[in-house]
This record gives structure tokens, sequence and C-alpha cells, in this order.
């Protein structure tokens, strides 16, 4: 039997794709091996490569003027990447919204002067500050923002206002929502929140921003190295880009971004009336900045918080106690979880509610 997975990451992944994945271990598209055994310099794992870069391409419409790489390390890794392969000027802004934002700032910091251009950590990431009222540097290399908060439950809905390059970490709501490529200069995205198994990171860069490294980049962090080498620089995470391929193919049959979006919309909506209008369950972030992937909620004592998440995991509905650093419960609502997951921890929680008032 299988639960409803609420994991923030690595988090639930769609049936079809795992029942191809399961059915192709042994014998990858007639080969005699598994996919997870053939050399990844092999036409037939190349030609994974190449329709999941082509089919991220359709999906996201990114344009010719930008390369997709699949690349290794995490979202983390990005972190010194990113300022590794864009300081020229040797400056960068960051906005704080979360822990993993923090996060990116404190390692930029190690190879650049950056600074914090707004934040909301005094209000525990809250909410998102108004990009109407942040003011830039001038002549910084980029702008880096987390466009959603897998841990506080937020996200961006406009961009920051700037002339900089915009540089963001979409790893927990990359295909989540329709984004305009062309607005950025870098994205950025681990794939095991939305996408694929922990293992490859999906960077969508623009070529003018190529080749622009420092000095002491290390040759395997090098975007244009990995562009040359269409991402196959050397063993690449083949599994992980192999279910990513399956997963872009789900989502192309399901209508493609625009489809899921609204799917997404229409369970984050659900969820959010139910908690707002209960007088036993709160959600703590600013409403115009709520997350649709990513759902925290708190009952009204830390013990009946532990209670919810041990009685919900024996119902089936798993992985819902909240990050350590925020207590209570999230739920994750990523493409992969149906309607049905969701329709099922409402009424959980409304007898739950019942049976705590």
């Amino acid at each position: 039997m299988r639960v409803f997975n609420f994991a923030a990451g690595p988090s639930t992944l769609p049936l079809p794709v795992l029942e191809q994945a399961q059915k192709e271990l042994l014998d990858f598209n007639g080969t005699g091996m598994s996919i997870t055994e053939m050399s990844h310099r092999g036409k037939p794992f190349m030609a994974v490569n190449d329709e999941a870069n082509a089919l991220l391409r359709e999906l996201m419409n990114i344009p010719e003027n930008y390369s997709v790489l699949f690349v290794q390390g995490g979202a983390s890794q990005q972190f010194a990447a990113v300022p590794m392969n864009l300081l020229q000027k040797g400056k960068a802004d960051y906005i704080l919204t979360g822990n993993f934002a923090q996060k990116a700032y404190e390692e930029g910091c190690k190879y650049g002067d950056m600074a914090v251009a707004a934040s909301s950590k005094d209000a525990n990431y809250t909410f998102i500050p108004d990009m109407n009222q942040v003011k830039f540097r001038d002549d910084i290399d980029y702008v880096h923002f987390t466009y959603n908060n897998t841990i506080f439950g937020s996200r961006f809905t406009e961009l920051p206002k700037t002339d900089a390059t915009l540089v963001t970490d979409m790893s927990s709501c990359i295909l989540s929502e329709e984004v305009d490529v062309s607005k950025f200069g870098l994205i950025y995205a681990g794939a095991q929140k939305n996408i694929a198994p922990a293992g490859v990171t999906i960077v969508i860069v623009r070529k003018d921003l190529l080749g622009k490294h420092m000095a002491i980049t290390p040759t395997m962090l090098r975007y244009d190295i990995q562009d040359k080498n269409d991402s196959l620089y050397n063993t690449p995470p083949c599994f992980p880009i192999y279910v990513s391929m399956l997963v872009f193919r789900w989502l192309k049959a399901m209508g493609g971004v625009k489809a899921m979006q609204k799917i997404n919309e229409e369970k984050a909506k659900m969820l959010y009336d139910f908690i707002d209008n209960s007088s036993f369950y709160t959600n703590k972030v600013a409403v115009k900045d709520r997350s649709i992937m990513n759902v925290p909620f708190v009952s009204p004592s830390e013990e009946l918080d532990a209670k919810f998440v041990k009685e919900s995991t024996a119902a089936c509905l798993v992985s819902l106690k909240g990050h350590r650093v925020t207590g209570g419960m999230r739920a994750s609502i990523y493409n992969a979880m149906p309607i049905e997951g969701v329709k099922a921890l409402i009424e959980f929680m409304k007898k739950f509610e019942m049976e705590n008032k």
C-alpha cells in the first residue's frame, strides 16, 4: 500500500514514473542492462540525456540563448558555484527570505562583496519583502533570491526590480508554475523536491554569462565546461537524469506547466481555505506570499503537534512533521501529490480537530 508522502525532499514521485522505472530497471530499452549499469558515453544514455534536455526546454519555454546543465552536488553546491562563475565586479546583493537564502548568502561572502538588500529574518521569514521598496547597490554582478522557501512556506510573486542579472534558486518550485526564463540570468534547482531522486541539479544559464568564472573555480564547477561537454564532463548522475526525463514526459502528458499550475493552485487553495476557516490550525505566512508547494501550519500546542504527526503517520499521511527550526507541521504538495492526497489530509485534520478541541 502506498502512502500519501508530504515530505519536503526527497519527495513523492508520480506513480506512473515509478512504475516505468521499475519496468525498465533490469533491461532499459532492450539493451539487456540497467540504466544504472551503462556507460554515460554510450548511445542509450546519451539519448536519455538529450531527451531530458529537450523536454525541459519545451516545458519551460527556455530560449535558445540559454544552456541547460545537469550537474551534481545539489543546490547547496550552487551557493558557491554561482559567485565563482558570475562575479566580474566582485559584488552581489542577496534577498534573505529563509534558511537556504541565508546559506547562499553566507557561502557567497567567501568569494566577494556580498550585501543583504532585504530580509524578513526579524519576522521569522513569514513574508517576502516588498520588491517596490528594495534598493540594490550600483555596479553589482547579480541579485540572488530563493523563489520558493521550502521551510517557511513563502514564495516570490513578483521579481526584484533591478537591471542586474537575476539569479534564483527554484529547488522547491521548478515546473510548478509558469515563469519567464528570459527574465533571469541563471536558474538552479536541486531535483529531489519536484523532479527526481537526489543526485542531479538543474542549472539554466544564459550563454553570455559562460566563461566568466574566477580563476580559482574548480573545473567541475565551471558552467562553460559543463556546457561544452553536454553535462557529460565526468560520469553524471545517470539514474536521476533518467527519472527526470520520465517526469518531464509525465508532466508534458499532463498538459505541461500551465496545466500543472492550475492543479497546484487548486490543491493549495483547498488546504489554505480549510486552515483559514479553522479556529484550531494556523498558518503564519502573509497571505499574499504563501507558497503553493509547501504549507506549514501549527495546532494550539506543541503537544498536539506531536500527537498530530504520530496519528497522521498511522493514517498513512506521512512526513508531515515541520522543519526543526519551525516546529509544527508542513505539507509539501509538489506536482506529484495528487488532489486526493490533499483531500485525505484535510479530512484527517477535521477529524483531529474534533477529537482534540
